[in-house]
């Protein structure tokens, strides 16, 4: 089936058959509608690397305040990605240094031995489903440390995650297709979401009110601690700032890491690179992040009436920004569609660009890393399992089933 319909226009990215290989879609789109509009929506979408890079750079015409049109639940925009410049900026200056590089890389020999623990579980056996095995449990730990919240906690904190993302997985399907079930089950996702958050919500209130009778050397300690411009952070803005932080931290490694394992276990002469020179590794984490993309596109409202490539975006609209097709432009990337772990220069998008640029992108990397090196001097040589077929999810494009095997 094809990705664009040249006659309306409309392109169909949110398919699962898509999201195993957007590849192709990918290229589609960029050669026959570089701007085209979405099926279901009707709202512009944006796949060239340049005008995402421009529209990434240009906060005043495509602004990340979206939290009357995109509610997750929260009541209050998101901090600081629901809101723009100049007042993120101050949200920036004073988050930024506690995710630096600096203080990531700091943590990561705990990661390194926690990743070793998780293989013990399971080496011996010849075989797991890696996203429960691994690929959860060792970003989604690692960010729970940093916020000093207990591991007990996870799946509590992976239940009030999915709950706000993928509230369809809580519920049950709509009866049909009809407008009338559909707008049902909408409302239904949406009450869930706003419970959910609810939820987040009532625990970091009863995890502030603990910080406050003690000292704490973590990242909710420093929140509670710190100062814009002589003013400490209000609750609500410490709660705004959780719930951004928790939904990024607990959800979009494992996507990566899970596309990248797959991505080796079924590209094995890639895979082999690594083994013979594990220098590689951090260019493969780069190459990776800009080939497989997992956040595959980020969402922007127009606040003029903009023409882009011929298209006339309106004030209002939402518009989708194809990270993942930018990130494969061959007008920026010499030889796109070859997965090159030595290039030079990958300045892709995975991360985003300009002020919303991910906050969190030294931790990601860092882990990634961590559990590249420790997975492949471990497990070096492994397969998908036979007969199976990992499961990808559309949008946030995640292996959300990743059966392998090895020689034990």
């Amino acid at each position: 089936m094809s990705a664009v319909n040249e006659e309306t226009g409309e392109v169909h990215f949110f398919d699962p058959a898509v999201a195993r290989c957007p590849h192709a879609a990918y290229a589609e789109m960029r050669a026959k509608c570089p701007v085209a509009r979405m099926s279901v929506t009707g709202m512009p979408v944006v796949a060239r690397y340049d005008d995402v890079a421009w529209a990434l750079r240009n906060p005043q015409l495509f602004s990340s305040d979206m939290s009357a049109q995109m509610k997750l639940g929260n009541e209050r925009p998101m901090i600081p990605q629901q809101i723009d410049p100049p007042e993120q900026t101050r949200y920036r200056r004073l988050l930024d240094p506690l995710f630096s590089r600096r203080r990531m890389e700091a943590l990561a020999p705990a990661v390194r031995v926690h990743a070793n623990q998780l293989i013990d579980a399971f080496e011996k056996g010849g075989e797991c489903e890696f996203d429960a095995a691994f690929a959860i449990p060792l970003p989604c730990t690692a960010f729970l440390a940093l916020f000093g919240l207990p591991a007990s906690d996870l799946q509590t904190f992976l239940d009030m995650k999915d709950g706000i993302i993928r509230p369809a997985k809580y519920l049950a399907s709509p009866p049909d297709t009809s407008p009338e079930s559909m707008t049902a089950f909408l409302a239904a996702q949406d009450a869930y979401r706003k419970q959910t958050a609810d939820q987040m919500f009532a625990y970091f209130e009863d995890e502030i009110a603990r910080t406050e009778r003690r000292s704490r050397d973590d990242l909710l300690g420093a929140l509670l601690g710190a100062e814009i411009e002589g003013q400490k952070l209000s609750r609500e803005e410490i709660f705004d700032i959780c719930f951004l932080l928790l939904l990024a931290g607990l959800d979009t490694v494992t996507a990566t890491l899970g596309c990248n394992i797959a991505y080796l276990a079924e590209n094995p002469e890639q895979r082999q690179k690594l083994l013979a020179k594990p220098d590689l590794i951090p260019g493969a984490v780069e190459e990776l992040l800009r080939w497989e993309t997992p956040v595959t596109a980020v969402p922007r409202l127009a606040t003029e009436d903009v023409e882009m490539r011929g298209y006339q975006i309106k004030k209002g609209d939402i518009v989708t920004l194809l990270i993942g097709a930018a990130n494969t432009d061959d007008e920026h990337f010499s030889d796109a569609q070859s997965v090159d772990f030595e290039r030079e220069r990958n300045i892709h998008l995975a991360f985003g660009g300009g002020p919303h640029r991910c906050l969190g992108s030294h931790l990601a990397r860092m882990e990634l890393r961590v559990a590249m090196e420790e997975w492949h001097r471990r497990i070096p040589r492994y397969r998908i399992a036979p007969g199976e077929t990992p499961t990808y999810s559309p949008g946030i494009r995640e292996v959300m089933y990743l059966p392998l095997v090895w020689d034990a």
